[in-house]
């Protein structure tokens, strides 16, 4: 029977001292004030080298990511599949850099992670961010229509080609590809070139799996619209399903440019269309290959229920579970002590090139009533079902 509650499925891979420092780290990210003086601090320490990188990768780092490079995260892989049966997206998460050389070096990691995926179980998808292959102003251009420079086209046509190299990689490598969603006024440009993706390389199985984010209040829209060109032209669509990661830049450039905002107005509203997006890919389930990237146990429970009312098996490969590495445990692992498809976004680079990453968590675990509240409930759980075991060990 599956439940969430169920904390000694959750952290049966950690001791005791790690249980104590996931603690402490996530009590640290239930203060606003620290994380919001504590991100300035760490770009300043990092800038005139001060010698924190150990503490860092010791703390933060280990909690959220992987590992430095690939073989770092050799572990993490082999605990998550041999422990508890889910699976490893490599995610090579560097960020802010916007030259051609780090575009190829990107390309280059996202290849590495396809070819050890090949034929290998623990490894499920690869996932790539076109803005680690692009420079972002290049993508604002081309979705507003302006016109590029000669030069510009040429970069473009670069970019095409990185994304066609992964895609046609992960293809002849039977690897399931994520392209991950961005803000919208980039995001257009994006789905067209995941749309092209897609119709090339789904038409045996579903490949290329673009993913839409129900935060927007139009997306819904365009999953119907992409399963029916599926069901048209004879392919199958790859979709992940997220709920959004740019709610308040998205909102304040709409204020600031005076067009209506592309987010929902609540939070109800992006969880209604969440779920109704998973239904309608049960729905569709014989032309839809889709992964719930999703924290919420409301939207996962609503999964599982569309799949036991349709008939489709726990472990049917159409079907996927995620969440990020380092949150959430007690989604993913009692999902896959069930039986059901989970993958863990694993995220890995060299600790400095990471950090817009790191503290993005830091600051999405700020609020005592959402991430990090939950996290200590849990961690709290557990620490009292292992106190109590201890006792009744020891007691005659």
């Amino acid at each position: 029977m599956l439940s969430f509650l169920n904390t000694e499925i959750a952290f049966k891979g950690r001791s005791n001292k790690e249980l104590n420092q996931s603690f402490f780290l996530f009590k640290m990210m239930g203060y606003p004030s620290l994380v919001k003086y504590g991100k300035g601090f760490l770009r300043f320490a990092f800038k005139v080298q001060l010698p924190i990188r150990g503490i860092i990768k010791k703390t933060i780092y280990k909690q959220f990511c992987g590992g430095e490079n690939i073989n770092e995260c050799n572990h993490v892989i082999n605990e998550l599949y041999g422990g508890y049966h889910v699976g490893t997206i490599l995610d090579y998460s560097a960020e802010g850099e916007a030259i051609e050389a780090s575009f190829e070096y990107c390309k280059n990691e996202v290849l590495k992670t396809i070819a050890l995926a090949k034929g290998n179980r623990r490894i499920p998808f690869s996932v790539f961010k076109i803005t680690g292959l692009a420079r972002f102003e290049l993508l604002v251009k081309v979705q507003a229509k302006e016109e590029l420079s000669a030069e510009e086209s040429l970069e473009f046509d670069r970019v095409k080609a990185r994304i066609e190299e992964l895609c046609k990689a992960a293809a002849d490598s039977d690897v399931r590809i994520f392209m991950d969603g961005e803000e919208t006024w980039i995001q257009k440009v994006i789905d067209e070139i995941a749309e092209e993706m897609i119709v090339r390389y789904n038409k045996e199985k579903a490949i290329v799996f673009n993913t839409i984010q129900l935060y927007r209040n139009d997306r819904i829209l365009y999953l119907k619209e992409q399963i029916l060109n599926a069901r048209n032209l004879g392919y199958f669509y790859g979709v992940k399903l997220v709920r959004g990661a740019y709610m308040e830049k998205e909102r304040k450039r709409a204020q600031v440019n005076a067009y209506d905002s592309p987010i929902n107005k609540t939070k109800e509203e992006t969880d209604r269309l969440f779920n109704k997006a998973i239904t309608i890919c049960i729905e569709n389930i014989d032309s839809v290959n889709f992964c719930a990237g999703t924290h919420n146990e409301t939207s996962c429970l609503h999964l599982t229920q569309m799949m036991a009312q349709r008939g489709i098996k726990n472990n049917d490969h159409r079907v996927y579970f995620a969440q990020l590495f380092g949150m959430s445990n007690h989604i993913s692992f009692n999902l896959a002590a069930e039986g059901y498809n989970v993958a863990k976004y694993v995220p890995y680079g060299p600790v400095e090139k990471l950090l817009p990453y790191l503290i993005r968590r830091a600051k999405e675990n700020t609020s005592i009533a959402g991430q990090t509240g939950r996290e200590l409930r849990l961690i709290i759980t557990e620490k009292r079902r292992r106190d109590t075991m201890e006792k009744s060990r020891i007691t005659p």
